[in-house]
Formats: C-alpha cells, structure tokens, sequence
C-alpha cells in the first residue's frame, strides 16, 4: 500500500505536467481526478481562484499573500480565456497598449473583448476582476509571445485606444508611440476606416513626442486624399525629450518616466548649497555612519543583525570556521558582505568628490560592489563564482508587489539607460531619488537589489553634497509602500517626500 508521501508524489508529477515552461500550472479541475486535486489543495500545492480553476501554489504560503496571485496572474487570464473563448478574444485596445509599452502590473479589472462575451464581470482572487464585453476582436489578433495573451496590434490600439488614455497613462502612450518608426501602419488603419478625427488625433501625438516626420504624413496623406482633417494634441503636458527612435519598449518607458518624475523630485526635495571641499573629513563622516546604516538596511531586508555580529565583522573577528556561535550566525555572510561593499562604495564616493563623473563612476563601480556584496557567499560555498557576473539570468518576483520586475533580456535594454540618465542627469538630488527607485525597478539581480539602491541613492546624495543617508527599519512599510506606488501608480511623489523626511 503507498505512503502518504508517495500518494502526494503521485500528485505532483501530475502537477508537474500541467505547468508551462514558466512553472505556473493554471489548472482546470476537469483537468484532474477529484483525489488528486483535493490532495494537492489539502497540501497547499494549489489555490482556488474561482470555482473550477486553480493555480499552483507553495505550501509555505500565508493567508493572504498576494505574491502566487500576481507572479500567475497573466498566464491565468490568457489560460482561463483560451478556455473559455478559444482563440475568439483579445484584451483591449488600452491593455493591449500596456503589455506591449512593458508594463507588466495587474489591474484591478482587465476587460476582455469577444464576441461570446457575456458582458459579466467575474471575481478572481485578492480584489482583481475580470470584466468579458460582447464585442468585435483586433484584426488580426495578435498573441504576444511570454504570456500567451491576445492583442490589439501596436499600430491598431493606438487608433482605437480612449481619447483618455493619452492623458491618463502618458508614460505608456509616449512609449508606444516612440515604438512606431514611421505612419505606414498607422495610416493603412485610418485610411482603410475613414478615420479622420482619430488620424488628427494621432498626429497631434506623434507632434508631441517630436515625431514630426509620422504627424506631417498622416496629415498630409489624408488630406491629399479629400479628407477634412484638424490636428489635436490629446497629452495635457509636453515631454521635455527630444524624439527618439527605439526598439526596446523598456528603454523608450524608462527615459519617459524618468523625464516626467524629474520634475515632482525637484519640486519636493530640498536644496542644499552645501560642497565637500575636505574629502577626508567627509570620509570619516561617512565611516562613523556605518554600523547603524549596516543594521538598518539588513534589517529592511530581513537579516537578524547584532551590534556584536556588525562588530566582529568590522574589526576581522568574524571566525565562522571556528566559532560554533558565529557558524550559526544566518546573518553572518549578509553582514560581511556589507561591510566589504559599503567600504567599496566609500572608494566611489571619493572619486567622484575628487571630480569624478557620478553616471560614469557608478556605472564601472556597481558591479564592484556586487561582487562584494556576495564574496563572503561564495567562499562559503552557497553561491558559485559564476553567480557573481552579469546580470540575473531568471525572472524574479518581489513579494506583496503588483509590480512585476522587467524580465531578463529586457533588463539588459534597461540597465545602460539608467547609467545614460545618471550621466545625464545635472542635479544630485533627481539622481539620487530616481537612481534608487529606477534600480529597484529594474530589479537586475536576483538578490541585493534593495542594498544596491541603496548605495547608489547615497552616493548620488554625497555627490550634490548631502549627507550619508539612513532608511530605517521601523518605516520599512512607509518606505516599500512609496516604491510601491512609484513602481505601479507612475507616482514618486511619497517616495521623494520620505526621504526627504530622513535628511540631515
């Protein structure tokens, strides 16, 4: 007779053979016999979200936590859709503009377009809903490739997108626009349709974004054509960039964000006219600020960290090879391994005092001190030297977040431009803030990145001649909440705001 270890073994290889190559399973209860399915339930291998259909899960999970739902989500709405309409549905024009502008977070509601639609709104897990309208599809449907979801072609949604959205996503509709190299496909749609107020829609868009060459052709076309055309810009604001033709959607939204949220940083953030003219002094500052700093930031990340841990780590007294109190340390290889990078960000902060370019510097030196973040892993074997080049090679989640960090190719399009926009970038102060908060959205690690942006926001900090800086543990939910909201709502004001409230 088999075990219960060997019945639930049975279970999770049928599990295994329903999920993609992503390791989601969203599973249909048809789909397995009712002992497996109320095993694996039981077992907490999955979720319900509906009646009928589930996702797989971790047994470790807490009630309430949002992180299964949100990392699944889009291969739950592509998966129940297929199921539900077969190939006869798409997202609309606004959502389909999302995904292929990069943006990757959950909505409270997305809106399902399908001719055997039934104009009903369905409930799904943790206050999402999906809403499916009895409605025509994009022609043609276009099924973008990570998620399996349907879509309005790029030149399509941009002329059937709300005359709204424009003005309510801006960051998104400049992105997919940047996205159009000329107003061939764009003018085939409006052509073959008669669209008249929407091509003058259109090119008061493109004009806006300093496309000029797309608005002077949709207009002068339709109107060689006979048609009555009158340009309209549909932004409220106009971007401070200069056009730019790009090929990444994560390049084009990043550049955007960063121009529009410059702006909200200088208005919420104190000058200061403060300039370190004695560098050693400013050094010392900075060495007197570590102890406190090291507890803090790895207590943000959930590091039990002591006084006589930070302390043996500092002073070289750190023997875990023969200290059975220091082997037993879970802490320990975090703590050395952020006093080895705090004093390699100490290294940068004084070449760049000593005239150094911030952009330049950080972008040579951020590997550096990654590096040494993680050394003392690696020579204690947890992680392979191999782990510590490049880049992450996976996808990575953050936990509680609807924001999805962008995926690994992607972060290799994202990374040089944030290093572009700190070079760039005149002012220390949007430097800091928007160096942290662009690092952090990338996410281009599996581990670290909360430490990392860290560091950088200080050395921006001290480079415009601010103190060194200290996030607090005890407002960790204030400090993820504003990230939070910068990350999903487009809104760095919180996030400006609270520290600013930490200054010196």
């Amino acid at each position: 007779m088999a075990t219960v270890q060997e019945k639930l073994a049975e279970s999770l290889k049928i599990l295994q053979g329903l999920q993609n190559e992503n390791g989601f399973a969203i599973v249909k209860s048809s789909e397995v016999t009712r002992v497996h399915l109320e095993r694996l339930i039981a077992n907490g291998f999955l979720q319900e979200v509906m009646k009928g259909w589930y996702i797989s899960s971790r047994p470790d999970n807490v009630s309430g936590d949002t992180t299964n739902w949100y990392t699944s989500y889009w291969y739950f709405i592509a998966g129940y859709c297929n199921s539900r309409f077969g190939k006869d549905w798409c997202l609309t024009p606004a959502h389909s503009l999302s995904i292929h502008s990069g943006n990757r977070i959950v909505p409270a509601q997305v809106i399902i377009r399908s001719p055997k639609g039934s104009n009903n709104v369905t409930e799904l897990l943790h206050g999402t809903s999906l809403l499916d309208i009895k409605a025509s599809l994009a022609n043609p449907v276009y099924t973008e490739p990570q998620f399996g979801l349907n879509l309005y072609s790029l030149p399509e949604a941009l002329t059937e997108c709300s005359p709204d959205f424009f003005r309510l996503d801006s960051v998104t509709a400049r992105t997919c626009l940047a996205l159009i190299p000329d107003a061939f496909d764009v003018l085939k749609i409006l052509l073959e349709k008669g669209q008249t107020t929407k091509a003058g829609r259109l090119a008061g868009a493109f004009r806006n974004i300093g496309h000029t060459m797309a608005a002077d052709e949709i207009i002068g076309t339709m109107k060689s054509l006979g048609y009555d055309i009158r340009e309209e810009d549909p932004f409220e604001d106009q971007t401070t960039l200069s056009y730019f033709r790009v090929t990444s959607p994560y390049a084009a939204r990043l550049k955007l964000m960063w121009s529009k949220m410059r702006k909200i940083v200088m208005v919420n953030f104190p000058e200061t006219n403060n300039v370190y003219t004695d560098i050693e002094a400013c050094m010392k500052n900075i060495e007197a600020q570590y102890k406190l700093d090291a507890y803090h930031s790895l207590s943000i990340e959930g590091y039990r960290v002591t006084d006589d841990l930070i302390e043996k780590v500092k002073s070289g007294n750190w023997q875990p090879d023969t200290d059975s109190s220091d082997a037993e340390q879970k802490s320990a290889m975090a703590a050395r391994g952020y006093y080895q990078a705090f004093e390699s960000v100490k290294n940068s902060i004084r070449r760049i005092l000593e005239s150094g370019n911030p952009g330049d510097t950080i972008e040579i030196d951020h590997r550096i001190w990654y590096r040494e973040l993680f050394a003392p892993s690696v020579a204690a074997g947890i992680l392979k030297p191999e782990d510590l080049t490049g880049y992450r090679i996976g996808q990575v989640y953050i936990r509680g977040s609807l924001h999805t960090p962008l995926n690994p190719e992607a972060v290799r399009d994202a990374m040089p431009v944030l290093f572009d926009l700190l070079k760039e970038e005149p002012d220390a102060r949007v430097r800091a803030i928007l160096g942290h908060f662009i690092f952090v959205y990338i996410h281009p690690y599996m581990d670290g990145n909360g430490r990392m942006g860290r560091f950088l926001m200080n050395t921006m900090l001290l480079s415009g001649g601010y103190n060194w800086t200290i996030v607090p543990v005890e407002r960790r939910r204030e400090y993820m909440k504003a990230i939070e909201k910068g990350s999903v709502e487009g809104d760095i004001t919180d996030f400006t705001l609270f520290i600013a409230s930490l200054l010196t």
